[in-house]
């Protein structure tokens, strides 16, 4: 359970912050980074729910599995931590994304170009969503070089900006209203 009482604590206004297990760091450690934009990609995803799209309720799902996954990121994995001692993203979670994504994609015509981002507001969030996501991928990657993390955790990120693009499609109109990217249109 979670309880805050005070909002400012002035802790970390020399940059520095407080991991999940107590460890001090910058604010810009690659760790904070990578949770940081886990925190914005949900922020992104809450705006997209105030679009009403389809799927609502899954996205509030996701929404809550982020904050498992932030909280996966700011505790740092050690050798001698015992399963279920922490709150890590699982398999299962990604499973249900699988599940989702093959649900969702069936019905839609399968691609013959990339789709350019855009189509209506639904969608339009969708693919800010995904590219966030995407960004955040890469920042968990670059903390995997330095740290140990659990692998869930980048599974579950991947799998999800595959979601967000196929709830993109679904949000226009199961995809008769994807715009696609016409190679050399322009030139």
């Amino acid at each position: 359970m979670v309880y805050l009482s005070r909002i400012y604590t002035r802790t970390g206004d020399q940059g520095g912050t407080s991991l999940g297990d107590g460890t001090r760091v910058s604010k810009d450690d690659p760790r904070v980074v990578a949770y940081g934009t886990v925190d914005e990609l949900n922020s992104v995803l809450g705006l997209l729910l105030t679009t009403q799209p389809p799927e609502a309720d899954l996205v509030r799902r996701i929404q809550n599995d982020l904050f498992d996954l932030g909280a996966d990121l700011c505790c740092p994995q050690t050798d001698s931590e015992k399963e279920g001692e922490r709150l890590r993203v699982t398999a299962d979670q990604v499973v249900h994304l699988e599940k989702a994504i093959d649900r969702l994609n069936g019905p839609l015509q399968p691609l013959t170009s990339f789709v350019l981002p855009g189509g209506t507001p639904s969608a339009a969030w969708c693919h800010l969503a995904r590219t966030v996501c995407r960004r955040a991928e890469r920042e968990v990657v670059t903390l995997m070089r330095k740290e140990k993390v659990n692998q869930q955790v980048l599974i579950y990120l991947n799998r999800l900006s595959d979601l967000l693009f196929v709830l993109a499609r679904v949000c226009n109109d199961q995809g008769r209203s994807d715009v696609t990217w016409v190679p050399g249109q322009n030139r």
